[in-house]
């Protein structure tokens, strides 16, 4: 029997969960999905400059996961936009941060001062949540 997945810790889902050519009709099997821990990994590391080990203490999980889920996304990223196919994040394994203390850490979109989704920097600032 296998091991039960490990839910990883994420701050928010994306705003817009959809990306992709605009002049082509979305095609079932054409799509690449991309799952919500995977979108929150490249947020932690290539948004917010995060280090795997930083990310992987924030999501909550190993950093060797973390490195699997970042190639993982990397590779969905490169796909969707070098064959021009939509981009879908959804599914996965996750623990939604709520923004009401119980702490994702200082990656936390809101502790960012700014509401859902547009924190940029590594900043320690304190809003409504705390480490």
């Amino acid at each position: 029997m296998a091991r039960p997945r490990k839910r990883r810790r994420v701050c928010g889902l994306p705003e817009i969960n959809r990306f992709g050519p605009l002049d082509l009709p979305e095609v079932a099997g054409e799509n690449v999905v991309m799952t919500v821990d995977e979108y929150e990994t490249i947020r932690l590391i290539d948004l917010e400059g995060f280090t795997q080990e930083e990310c992987a203490e924030q999501m909550n999980v190993a950093r060797s996961t973390i490195q699997s889920i970042y190639v993982e996304a990397r590779k969905k990223l490169a796909e969707a936009l070098v064959n021009g196919k939509v981009l879908s994040i959804e599914g996965g394994t996750y623990l939604l941060c709520d923004g009401s203390g119980n702490g994702c850490g200082r990656g936390c979109r809101y502790r960012q001062g700014q509401g859902r989704g547009h924190g940029r920097g590594r900043g320690r600032g304190r809003g409504p949540m705390s480490d």
